[in-house]
């Protein structure tokens, strides 16, 4: 068991190694700084549009503010789902852990894999850990499911899609595209999960002892076999949940996105003078995180900056670089505080929680 337990351990150590972090970071950096200079190249640059007085320092820390808003409300999602057996502290470290390992994983993937062993080393079994995190990401599915086509209707394609240069909803327009593409993937991952949670939980267990078939993962099949009987229990318990066990979650899981979205229009309010409309900003930005689904490189690096800087421009002024200055900033509040965070409290995580091993 102990064999097992350090196996564990390195695979773990493996996928949220701080010298991950170095990967996303030069990514995101050489694409910020590469398309600035294809932006300002030739051209005068002049800053001046850009306000620097205490109104900005207020909204900066509104952006701050609002981060923090996000991550609470993941604090308080896990605790009800966990049935408070964590504490708010634990709940905070597997949060930034999780965002840690999205942070470090292409978009697509995210930090699921290594969640369950997040939530399960906080003294919850592997059966209900796996539940947890199942139905975390069907919350989070559900809001963009939901949120989605609200949007488009409260706002319409046109505006959706424009981008400045573009005429809106066209088949020219690759946001359009990218959008789409999300929200298939978005929709084929729900449907998924929805049946195996709420329906045919059996489906689950055959997925994992399938994954844990494959030779190198044949040592631990018992346990993924009694992890799967363990999630089938569970999804009789969470589909026994009472309505408002879900609106706690829905509630949690609707302040956390909606946070996160707020934190540009405040960015935006720091800098400019935006007379444009908020809503619309923020129903882009919804958007834009679903395209943002597509990307192949760790957390979203370099793709994120450039759909930030094309497909938002139309709200900033419309002076050479200023777009990606802003999309780095924006990268700075809602993405390398989770690298930081990962590297801070990802190795003594991993002594704590796997202490015993040296000792065996």
């Amino acid at each position: 068991m102990a064999k097992i337990d350090l196996k564990k351990k390195e695979n773990i150590k493996k996928q949220i190694s701080p010298g991950k972090v170095i990967i996303p970071a030069v990514i995101g950096v050489l694409a910020v700084f590469g398309m600035l200079f294809f932006q300002i190249r030739g051209k005068d640059v002049s800053f001046n549009v850009v306000n620097f007085t205490f109104i900005t320092v207020i909204f900066l820390f509104i952006a701050a503010l609002f981060m923090m808003m996000r991550d609470v409300g993941y604090m308080w999602r896990f605790k009800i789902l966990s049935e408070n057996k964590v504490t708010w502290f634990q709940a905070f470290r597997v949060i930034m852990l999780w965002e840690f390992a999205s942070a470090i994983s292409p978009s697509a993937i995210g930090g699921t894999g290594v969640a369950v062993v997040f939530v399960h080393k906080e003294g919850i079994s592997v059966g209900k850990s796996t539940a947890i995190v199942m139905a975390t990401s069907f919350l989070d599915e559900m809001y963009f499911l939901i949120m989605f086509p609200l949007i488009i209707f409260a706002v319409g394609p046109e505006s959706i899609f424009s981008t400045g240069n573009s005429a809106g909803l066209n088949f020219d327009n690759q946001f359009f595209y990218f959008a789409v593409l999300g929200y298939f993937l978005k929709f084929a991952y729900i449907i998924f999960i929805s049946y195996g949670l709420f329906i045919n939980p059996v489906i689950i267990k055959k997925t994992i002892l399938a994954v844990f078939s494959f030779k190198p993962l044949r040592r631990w099949r018992n346990d993924a076999r009694r992890a799967g009987l363990d999630i089938i229990s569970n999804s009789k318990e969470l589909k026994n949940k009472p309505f408002s066990f879900w609106f706690k979650t829905s509630l949690a899981t609707f302040i956390s996105w909606t946070s996160r979205y707020w934190v540009v229009n405040a960015i935006f309010v720091a800098f400019f003078v935006m007379k444009s409309n908020h809503f619309l900003l923020f129903a882009k930005q919804l958007v834009m995180w679903v395209m943002m689904l597509v990307s192949p490189t760790p957390g979203g690096s370099g793709f994120s900056e450039y759909v930030f800087s094309e497909y938002l421009k139309e709200f900033m002024p419309q002076v050479a670089g200023i777009a990606i200055i802003t999309a780095f900033v924006w990268r700075l509040f809602t993405y390398y505080p989770y690298l930081l965070a990962g590297v801070i409290i990802g190795p003594k995580w991993l002594r704590d929680k796997f202490k015993k091993t040296k000792n065996t």
